[in-house]
């Protein structure tokens, strides 16, 4: 089995991080091949970068055709809908993943993310998974999202902070972090916290095998249907 990785910023390092999470967890005869496009926003934080990503992000994965599954590994599950258009074999975003995986794992869960301004996606997106009623609330720790990559002891210090709050005033029973910079934290503050602190890449992992595994696809009987190159053609000068 192969699953294409996708990261939809430009910046190496985090794929590689959530190459490293995504393989930790992966069956030993499935091959994670993790990419990003080469051009396009270094992070994604807010509506204007997911909007910069999309053309680098569907050209990236075009170029992979020979893998099983997709899955795109930004929290805010960039270009997901498009995605799906584009290609037959399951799609997920890590949100997504790690949504549903908390919802089967606690009646309440809350979101710690980077920055503020990425709040209004998440919460559009839970709204639009029919997931709202389950999230506790969702929280921002305002660390950019590049400030993760370094490994600055400050920057746990405030996830952990997020993750207090979020059990002792809005009763989380479980949380998802909300950043693909933070996949290598799971286990480390699930110990620390003595509950699930979810991961969406190793969620989504363990979701793309089971539905190849179950010989699943997207469906292309409606919104999904195949996509159409409408962009114009130009003549090559003679």
């Amino acid at each position: 089995m192969k699953l294409l990785l996708i990261n939809p910023n430009s910046t190496a390092s985090m794929t590689e991080k959530a190459a490293v999470a995504a393989r930790k967890v992966a069956r030993p005869d499935t091959e994670i091949v993790a990419t990003n496009p080469a051009q396009g926003p270094y992070s994604i934080e807010g509506f204007y970068d997911v909007a910069l990503c999309l053309p680098g992000l569907l050209e990236e994965a075009a170029r992979h055709d020979d893998v099983d599954a997709v899955i795109i590994a930004c929290f805010d599950d960039t270009g997901l809908d498009a995605m799906r258009c584009l290609v037959d074999v399951p799609v997920i975003g890590i949100g997504e993943a790690g949504y549903h995986a908390a919802a089967m794992l606690a009646h309440r869960f809350s979101v710690v993310t980077t920055l503020s301004r990425s709040v209004a996606g998440i919460t559009d997106n839970l709204a639009r998974y029919g997931l709202a009623a389950k999230c506790a609330s969702v929280r921002a720790t305002d660390i950019p999202v590049l400030k993760l990559e370094e490994g600055d002891p400050a920057c746990l210090d405030l996830i952990r902070a997020e993750i207090a709050a979020a059990i002792r005033e809005d009763k989380a029973e479980a949380i998802v972090l909300g950043c693909a910079g933070m996949a290598d934290l799971m286990q480390q503050l699930s110990a620390e916290f003595g509950f699930p602190v979810i991961d969406g890449i190793s969620c989504a992992v363990g979701m793309a095998e089971a539905l190849v595994a179950a010989g699943l696809s997207t469906s292309k009987a409606g919104a999904y249907a195949p996509a159409v190159d409408k962009r114009p053609v130009i003549a090559a000068a003679l």
